[in-house]
């Protein structure tokens, strides 16, 4: 089986940036490939892109070394394991709030006896290799995402599941859960604690932590504290803020702040 990078980096320490696909364009997923990012996701939860479309977008990120990761809409064993035979390299899932949730999100992501994922990597092991299925439990990436304030409140048995490998916050969600305003970047002192009470947590159980972020400098500060890995804005937001600079850049005047958004 072939290199998961993505992996091998996180297990190194390395200071890793995923790249974020909402469009639903091989085209785009496939520029996106080439700009240099640790890996790029695919978001099958709010992007607006269905399976068909993730399978082709999978296939132009493929024609680079770039490394797929897909977040899913919700836990649920059909979809989690439809991506994982078509070849992604880890599996980010949404909304996991108990230990229960953790446990059956990784059983969807195991081949028997850890699991129960069902056997048929269609397209995984021409991507992979012919020892796929040996090898898959181990090499791919099983990712919770803690997003809310009962997630908090069972984060140490979310994370002292088995076979989970990462924690992915959504802060977006978690500041809504706590009563703030839904956004990226969060400022407010109780969302800031919890990020890194996340963090520091996932640490302690031994994986690794991502944050979905906005702003470079914010990013940079987020692995300055100790974040594994940081994730830009969507493909369609970097585009919606680039052009709005630059039709203010020609018209007078500043960009939108709508531009900035999640």
């Amino acid at each position: 089986m072939r290199e998961n990078t993505i992996k091998s980096y996180l297990e190194k320490g390395s200071k890793t940036v995923n790249g974020w696909c909402s469009t639903p364009s091989p085209f785009t997923a496939e520029v996106l490939a080439h700009c240099g990012f640790d890996s790029v996701t695919i978001d099958l939860q709010h992007g607006l892109i269905d399976y068909q479309m993730a399978l082709s977008m999978m296939q132009a990120i493929n024609t680079t070394d770039t490394p797929v990761m897909c977040r899913v809409p919700w836990l649920e064993n059909g979809i989690i394991m439809k991506m994982l035979d078509a070849g992604v390299a880890g599996v980010i899932c949404p909304m996991v709030n108990t230990a229960e949730d953790a446990e059956n999100f990784v059983a969807a992501c195991y081949y028997p006896p850890r699991g129960r994922r069902s056997f048929g990597p269609t397209r995984a092991v021409m991507h992979w290799g012919g020892d796929y299925a040996k090898k898959a439990n181990d090499q791919l990436l099983k990712i919770a995402m803690i997003e809310t304030v009962e997630a908090l409140e069972n984060m140490d048995a979310i994370m002292s599941t088995p076979g989970l490998n990462g924690i992915y916050i959504g802060p977006s969600d978690l500041s809504f859960s706590m009563g703030f305003e839904a956004r990226l970047d969060p400022v407010e002192p109780a969302v800031v604690e919890a990020v890194a009470r996340i963090r520091d947590n996932a640490h302690k159980h031994g994986l690794f932590c991502g944050l979905h972020c906005s702003d470079p400098d914010y990013a940079k500060a987020a692995q300055a504290a100790g974040m594994n890995l940081v994730s830009i804005p969507s493909d369609n937001r970097l585009l919606m803020g680039a052009c709005k600079a630059w039709i203010a850049g020609v018209k007078g005047g500043e960009a939108e702040e709508g531009a900035k958004s999640y």
